[in-house]
């Protein structure tokens, strides 16, 4: 596999890092004035709008029974975003496993690359994506497994790739369609160590979700780098780390937007699943002191500021972890000034890579 660029193996950190390259992740964000259906429509004309901005990939997340994001098949939304974009590399951040079928993973990623050849990453996640109810209903008719079956499963999708199950096994009368196509880029997703320890030991490329992870980023990301096994899927280690940004002219302009990130943090915490708020939704809560509290602890994690600013910060982040690329994903309420927080980010990225 070829994810990207060659990875550097051997890089320390530097008092002036040089830019990384810049992807995105969406969600297809439902918010309280924007409806499931267009906020698909919203994803496919934000790839449009990135695609000549420099940004290397897009990739689109899977999420079911949850008010605030619409995307819950990313296999179909990777198709309509490929079709309508020429230079991005699009694909799953993730495909939840645990929900499908090895094979049918295995069909629809096959048949995508035929359709894009060279644009398609898979991506794939260990959690449902869900609740515990919907996670039941998602795989109720699959065969029971006992625990994590992750691995498992996993190890089935390379075995269909490879026509590598043992002599004698029924599987080996099936052909994956469409035949003579590579399975795409495999990624492994992770918001913990364990993913980072397994793309480490099988040799695979790794995009750690700081966007919602408690956990520092340094520890997984540096993990996987120590762990790394080359294999035939890649020479060496290639990373990705993904964060929440949120871009304006001015700082206050950011911190307003920001507004929507509060309140839905505030919500998810309480079990409270809504569409994203607006910022002006987010001023007329009142806020407790403990709640407050909370959020400033939250913030920490968001990448809120001027191009600059958010530059300078996901600089220092990509050199600290190393990370041979930085994907952002942005749930700002307005669509129109969620596009020009990419466009921003992207312009300030492209003077500092000229720059360097």
């Amino acid at each position: 596999m070829q994810p990207g660029p060659d990875a550097d193996n051997s890089k320390t950190v530097d008092v002036e890092p040089k830019p990384v390259p810049l992807s995105v992740l969406d969600l297809s964000f439902v918010t309280s004035g924007t409806a499931p259906a267009q906020a698909l429509a919203n994803t496919i004309d934000l790839a449009k709008f990135v695609d000549p901005l420099g940004y290397k990939r897009f990739w689109l997340a899977e999420h079911h029974s949850l008010a605030s994001v619409a995307s819950s098949a990313p296999e179909i939304m990777i198709g309509q975003v490929a079709a309508a974009t020429r230079n991005l590399r699009v694909g799953s951040g993730g495909i939840m496993l645990t929900n499908h079928a090895p094979l049918m993973v295995a069909e629809r990623f096959k048949m995508l690359e035929a359709l894009f050849p060279g644009r398609i990453d898979l991506g794939l996640g260990r959690a449902p994506g869900t609740d515990q109810v919907t996670a039941f209903a998602l795989r109720r008719h699959m065969e029971e497994r006992q625990g994590d079956d992750f691995l498992e499963r996993l190890q089935e999708l390379f075995l269909w790739e490879n026509r590598d199950f043992p002599d004698g096994h029924p599987f080996n009368k099936i052909t994956v369609m469409p035949s003579g196509v590579p399975l795409p880029p495999v990624w492994l997703l992770g918001s913990s160590d364990y993913s980072a320890q397994l793309a480490g030991e099988i040799g695979a490329p790794y995009a750690f979700a700081s966007h919602f992870s408690d956990l520092d980023p340094v520890m997984p990301m540096l993990t996987y780098r120590s762990r790394f096994k080359p294999s035939q899927h890649l020479d060496a280690p290639y990373s990705i780390l993904a964060v929440a940004a949120v871009v304006a002219e001015t700082q206050e302009q950011a911190e307003n937007l920001a507004l929507t990130y509060d309140l839905n943090w505030l919500r998810r915490a309480k079990g409270e699943m809504h569409p994203l708020p607006s910022p002006e939704e987010a001023l007329a809560y009142s806020w407790t002191e403990q709640e407050r509290a909370y959020i400033a602890r939250r913030r920490q994690k968001l990448y809120c500021g001027t191009p600059q600013q958010v530059s300078s910060r996901l600089r220092q982040a990509a050199s600290v972890t190393q990370a041979d690329e930085i994907m952002v994903t942005s749930s700002i309420y307005d669509h129109d000034l969620r596009k020009a927080s990419y466009a921003l980010l992207a312009g300030e990225w492209a003077a500092l890579a000229k720059a360097a």
